[in-house]
């Protein structure tokens, strides 16, 4: 048998072995962040022929793009400084614009590949549809250590809709670290963070960073294959806050810990990796998963210190009003919490008033490391349930920096007067609580 036909039977052999994967990913929804260094890579060429493989193969792709290295050249062509504050980049009005000119720069690179169909290329014949626009809604940082971050902003929602349509069109997805605000206002964010939100609202089937590294090693320098969420947040510490891998990793974690199935770290100098990857069996790079289970259910007394551990933080910076550990313990039948691998990562409470057939919602807090799984909207469906078998018909609840979320869910502003008179005379006035109520 020549050589050449034992290179074709290998080739085909290994065509069979991928096929199950490839009817396993058909129509699923991945979410692929590009870092701006990935951009810049002999590999990139590859990277790019591989995504419109994966198009062709029925994949609905969403791609995330950073320009971290980018911005760094042209402060220093421009002689400008770039000041970092917890491995976030703070960004003033006159560093603005050439951060923008950074990332249209990457954007339009990757949409001139994506375009590409010449022949004798690994693209040939492509017909490839990729959209880009304002699906990204921001915020801004604000002051936080009273350092005023400028138009550096954090993502408040990923327009999940919109893009959902362009992908049932046939559409490729291309996102930037670039946020809107309904002001109009331009938000400098991380890519990393477009990225995992991207897959938690989109309830994307994978998220897949690209990045230098090729995974997580061990001590004795062997690559890790699969780790399981909480052990990859174990690693967190050994790893310097400016570490690229570092905030890879957090995203692959935080993405898992809010739905998404699987997270991968791939490295974007590996030929091929995203296609090993995704249709081997032994695969690239390190896969995130999560294992544990997650209940809503009655607190108990047993879960006191749980709870406050969950509630300090908020209670520190002014959005939750402090609560003792008796009160919590006298009022402990009153709340409803999840529970996932034994900690507790969220509560809510609801005071009755049953003469006014009122509720109060109370006390709604979420741990910071599983936001954007939707687990705000669980509480309250179990608040409101609980309201509705006491014969309540309206929850009240008084805020002071969430109103936003609460009128996204049927909330509306009300004054003091529409709340129990018993709650009235309890009103903080220094606190200047703004009161929603909503019908049940």
């Amino acid at each position: 048998m020549s050589d050449d036909l034992n290179f074709d039977l290998s080739y085909v052999d290994w065509f069979r072995h991928s096929s199950p994967y490839i009817n396993a990913h058909r129509d699923k929804t991945f979410v692929i962040f590009i870092p701006g260094e990935a951009a810049e890579s002999a590999q990139f060429s590859n990277i790019i022929s591989d995504l419109a493989l994966m198009d062709s193969l029925g994949i609905r792709l969403v791609i995330v793009h950073g320009a971290r290295s980018q911005i760094n050249r042209i402060f220093e062509r421009e002689a400008l400084t770039s000041k970092l504050h917890k491995a976030c980049r703070i960004t003033p009005q006159e560093q603005l614009l050439p951060i923008i000119q950074a990332s249209a720069g990457v954007r339009v690179q990757i949409e001139a590949q994506l375009s590409m169909a010449l022949a004798n290329t690994p693209m040939a014949g492509t017909r490839l549809k990729i959209c880009s626009g304002n699906h990204v809604i921001a915020r801004p940082l604000g002051v936080v250590d009273g350092i005023d971050f400028g138009h550096s902003g954090e993502v408040r929602r990923i327009d999940a809709e919109a893009i959902n349509k362009l992908l049932n069109d046939d559409n490729m997805v291309l996102l930037s670290h670039l946020g809107y605000s309904p002001t109009g206002e331009v938000f400098n964010l991380k890519g990393e963070e477009v990225a995992t939100q991207a897959a938690i609202q989109l309830k994307a089937d994978k998220l897949i960073m690209l990045n230098a590294e090729e995974g997580i090693f061990s001590d004795k320098g062997e690559l890790v294959s699969e780790l399981l969420a909480k052990d990859a947040e174990r690693l967190l510490d050994k790893l310097s806050s400016n570490n690229e891998i570092k905030l890879a990793l957090q995203a692959c974690i935080q993405a898992v810990r809010n739905a998404v199935p699987r997270a991968h770290l791939i490295s974007f100098n590996e030929n091929g990796g995203l296609i090993r990857e995704l249709f081997t069996r032994e695969g690239a790079g390190t896969m995130i998963d999560e294992d544990s289970y997650e209940q809503l259910r009655q607190a108990t007394i047993d879960d006191v210190g749980g709870m406050m551990a969950l509630l300090a933080p908020l209670e520190a910076n002014g959005t939750l009003v402090r609560r003792s550990r008796e009160l919590l313990e006298n009022e402990i039948d009153r709340f409803i919490l999840i529970e996932r691998d034994n900690a507790i990562v969220a509560c809510a409470a609801l005071y009755a008033f049953e003469d006014e057939s009122l509720g109060e919602l109370a006390c709604v807090a979420v741990d910071p490391s599983y936001r954007g799984g939707r687990r705000g909207d669980r509480l309250l469906k179990g608040i409101e349930r609980s309201a509705r078998k006491q014969g309540l018909n309206k929850l009240f609840l008084l805020t002071t920096r969430t109103a936003h979320w609460f009128i996204e869910r049927g909330f509306k502003a009300d004054s003091l007067t529409a709340i129990p008179n018993a709650k009235q005379s309890l009103y903080n006035y220094q606190r200047n609580s703004k009161i929603f109520i909503k019908k049940l």
